[in-house]
């Protein structure tokens, strides 16, 4: 399963928000943007459980990390 991953971060904190999200396992890519949000995370689990397992317990404790909201992706 596969879902977009839309974050907002803290002033100045964006390219450390990419990287530290860039690098969790189950991060399929990770890229600061310009927008409404500041990174767009692709990631992957076996159940949208574990995706929200993966945005709850792990990027949602990145250090300015302010806001996410997840798409789950639903026909590919």
């Amino acid at each position: 399963m596969r879902a977009y991953v839309l974050i907002e971060a803290a002033i100045g904190k964006v390219s450390q928000v990419a990287q530290r999200v860039r690098a969790l396992p189950g991060v399929v890519a990770a890229d600061a943007v310009a927008g409404p949000y500041d990174v767009i995370a692709v990631v992957e689990g076996e159940t949208a459980e574990r995706i929200g397992q993966l945005v709850l317990e792990r990027i949602h404790s990145i250090d300015g990390v302010n806001y996410t909201m997840t798409c789950v992706v639903v026909a590919g």
